[in-house]
């Protein structure tokens, strides 16, 4: 397993459209995602470790984000055939399981990943309300395990502020996890 950090924050960065089937059954785009202040487009799998530990602060902070206009989409780019626990069905298994308050989506040819540039799970892109990239920074400490309950949420605080003012924080911490895994890999 190869661990990787996300590079820093490119602001302004036009968020890419995508069209891809959710868990849920129908075809979501960019614009069915977005919320009137931002969205957030993250990049998870099922078997991660890193993605494991933060599961439940990741409903918490987006169910909370949707509350300041910050909607929230999820998007599993990895090649299934490496790792059964990232199937479509083991997508819908776990969406269900941790009630997931956005849409999860299959990248199964693997282009919205390289056009976003994820590199990793999870990968965390924050939009302003114009979908300019305002964060690309860590939910919190957590590594793979959980960090500390009082644990600062960087992600949550971030796209607070991107709600409030259109623009994130100058300083933010990467983002550090599994390598995506890629088909031709």
């Amino acid at each position: 397993m190869v661990s990787l950090q996300t590079p820093v924050c490119d602001f302004g960065k036009p968020a890419i459209d995508f069209s891809l089937p959710g868990v849920d059954g129908k075809i979501w785009t960019l614009d069915d995602c977005r919320g009137d202040k931002g969205l957030l487009v993250m990049f998870i799998c099922n078997h991660c470790p890193y993605v494991k530990a933060i599961r439940d602060r990741l409903v918490r902070d987006t169910r909370e984000l949707r509350e300041l206009g910050i909607h929230s989409v999820a998007i599993m780019s990895n090649d299934p055939t490496q790792y059964e626990e990232d199937s479509f069905e083991n997508m819908k298994r776990v969406a269900e399981e941790y009630d997931f308050p956005f849409p999860y989506l299959l990248d199964e040819t693997q282009e919205v990943a390289k056009a976003y540039g994820a590199v990793c799970t999870p990968d965390f892109f924050g939009y302003n309300a114009d979908l300019q990239l305002q964060y690309r920074g860590r939910l919190d400490a957590s590594r793979k395990e959980a960090a500390p309950a009082d644990a600062r949420r960087d992600l949550f605080e971030a796209m607070k502020q991107v709600a409030e003012t259109g623009k994130g924080p100058e300083e933010q911490i990467p983002s550090m996890g599994c390598s995506i895994k890629w088909v031709d890999e």
